[in-house]
């Protein structure tokens, strides 16, 4: 697999755990939108947003070591919540060990995901090869 992480340079990125852009090659694994959900699909830590990104990244594991690879791989997340500041505020140290070999991310805050308890949705491209 070719990944590269591009670092440009800036002063902000050494206090960020992820690149401007990846570049990569090879067979790529794009996952849906991964949520707070159990085995079960019952909706966890409702409330919580710790709790459900906790869980989202768990569920992510899951499909990563189902494709043979893991997040040292992923090229990009892109992460939907419903309240950016308190993502940003009260999840820092749960989601940044995930972020190895620092892939692009983009952060959104949506009005509402497809259950109306749930605060947080993640997707990861992932190189495979």
């Amino acid at each position: 697999m070719a990944r590269t992480a591009l670092m440009l340079g800036k002063h902000f990125e050494s206090n960020v755990p992820f690149s401007l852009g990846v570049i990569s090659s090879g067979r790529l694994l794009h996952t849906a939108g991964i949520t707070a959900r159990d085995a079960d699909g019952g909706v966890v830590g409702e409330g919580d947003m710790r709790a459900q990104v906790a869980q989202c990244f768990a569920n992510l594991a899951d499909i990563l070591e189902h494709a043979a690879t893991s997040f040292d791989n992923v090229v990009k997340f892109t992460i939907f919540t419903t309240d950016i500041d308190r993502f940003n505020h009260d999840t820092r140290d749960i989601r940044f060990p995930h972020f190895s070999g620092r892939p692009a991310a983009t952060l959104v805050e949506v009005s509402r995901l497809v259950d109306p308890r749930m605060l947080v949705e993640i997707e990861a491209i992932v190189c495979l090869d």
